[in-house]
């Protein structure tokens, strides 16, 4: 269902969409029979004589194609509709009818803030029970994003040395190249703290930092992710950077600053970058700072986790003169989410002469070369697992709130203290010159990507 009166129109668009990008052929058996079960439901989202009639609809598709009353909601609406979805699909009986099974996907932003998360969490939990809820992030169905817990847990070489004794630092990148493509009403209430670092980036920081679940089952998994959001220490606003691009080059092309964007402010101190350090007091992580990032317009489209270990206690191997590199460098373990999909290994190896200098060399895994591509992505994967209820890959409101209570403090202090310097970085940079700085202050640089 929808606002818009699409009802001559949706069926035959949606084919397009499933040819166009959904990896299925013209003539594909399934097809045809799949679109001629497409319906369509027009009406406002506050309309209880229209959510009436949607009920009837569901009901006339059970008679027709024996569904059974089994429903997934997919609330892929702007949030402040969210709440008057949900209560209106409860006051009509569809959110717990007495057949069938009821889920619904709930679309982020969960929240501006704690409070804001809290309340919409608590408005739905009253229509329906928290096993009902699926609060979807695509970042999560990801392959690649997955695979980091294989990479874990299923590899018996790299978990032993997975903690603060091996363990320098880690690095979270998560760049656009891209501006905000026309969105500048959300951006502009939202922010790239908002938009990315609070459930992206903190998604793929749980991946990377969590315990051994007992099995990978939704709570269990879960669970530890959230264990690892409330280990983290506070957030000093001086351990934070915020930028805003300005007119730049992205490859041979120039464009302009955000405020010179569409509906966007002129005078706007909205963050289109930030920049966090971050540190878990837990066993395994203490004293290993995580340095995490993201942001619009800068030099690459490029997502990507960096683990970079510790130096060996004593150099033996220090002769670099006459090789072609500079000094002994960390060994890497690089984690690309996307593109060039793929895992990298760095560690020094002997440059063949007569002397012992040592260079850094890549060992490189490559998805599509290993597997072939692929036309899924992540909103397959996790629209099927919300149909077959598993909630594994799906945000709990446990989660969504401790992370909402480390940024708000934060986007708090920001408020308070209204940036003086935007734009503070060039369009085709790698951000403002601050964030560079957060990593040389502990003596640190960011990894070139």
């Amino acid at each position: 269902m929808a606002r818009r009166p699409l009802e001559d129109s949706f069926a035959a668009d949606m084919k397009d969409g499933i040819l166009k990008y959904g990896g299925v052929q013209e003539g594909e058996e399934h097809l045809d029979e799949f679109i001629a079960k497409v319906k369509y439901h027009a009406m406002n989202f506050d309309d209880a004589v229209g959510y009436d009639q949607l009920n009837e609809l569901l009901h006339k598709i059970d008679e027709e194609h024996g569904t059974k009353g089994n429903r997934l909601f997919y609330l892929a609406t702007a949030p402040e509709y969210f709440a008057d979805i949900i209560d209106h699909l409860g006051e009509k009986g569809m959110a717990k009818p007495k057949e069938g099974k009821v889920r619904a996907i709930i679309e982020k932003p969960f929240g501006h803030d704690l409070a804001s998360a809290r309340a919409l969490n608590d408005n739905i939990n009253t229509v329906f029970d928290e096993q009902q809820i699926f609060r979807i992030d695509h970042y999560l169905g990801k392959e690649t994003v997955q695979n980091v817990l294989v990479f874990r847990f299923a590899n018996g070489i790299f978990e032993p040395i997975w903690n603060r004794n091996y363990i320098d630092h880690v690095e979270i990148t998560a760049a656009e190249s891209i501006g905000i493509e026309g969105r500048g009403p959300f951006y502009e209430k939202a922010g790239a703290l908002r938009d990315v670092v609070q459930n992206h980036v903190m998604e793929l920081l749980s991946f990377v930092a969590m315990e051994p679940p007992v099995s990978f089952e939704a709570d269990a998994v879960r669970g530890e992710k959230v264990k690892v959001w409330r280990a983290i220490k506070p957030i000093p606003v001086e351990d934070t950077v915020r930028g805003q691009y300005g007119p730049g080059m992205i490859g041979r092309e120039s464009v302009k600053g955000y405020r010179e964007e569409e509906r966007v402010d002129p005078n706007s101190v909205t963050e289109t970058f930030a920049a966090v350090k971050l540190e878990i007091e837990n066993w395994r992580w203490a004293g290993v700072p995580f340095y995490i990032r993201a942001g619009k317009r800068l030099a690459k489209r490029t997502t990507e986790v960096t683990v970079v270990f510790k130096q060996p206690p004593m150099r033996l191997f220090n002769q670099t003169e006459g090789a072609p590199c500079d000094e002994i460098q960390p060994n890497l373990i690089t984690m690309r989410i996307q593109p060039d999909e793929g895992i990298s290994l760095r560690f020094g190896a002997k440059v063949p002469s007569t002397g012992m200098s040592v260079c850094p060399v890549v060992m490189d895994f490559n998805y599509a070369a290993a597997f072939g591509t692929s036309s899924a992505n992540g909103y397959e994967r996790l629209l099927l697992d919300a149909m077959l209820g598993d909630a594994t890959l799906f945000a709990h409101r446990d989660g969504v709130e401790a992370t909402w209570a480390l940024y708000t403090p934060v986007l708090e202090a920001w408020a308070k203290s209204p940036a003086k310097d935007f734009p503070n970085y060039a369009s085709g940079t790698w951000g403002p010159a601050a964030s560079d700085e957060l990593m040389r202050r502990d003596g640190r640089e960011w990894q070139r990507l």
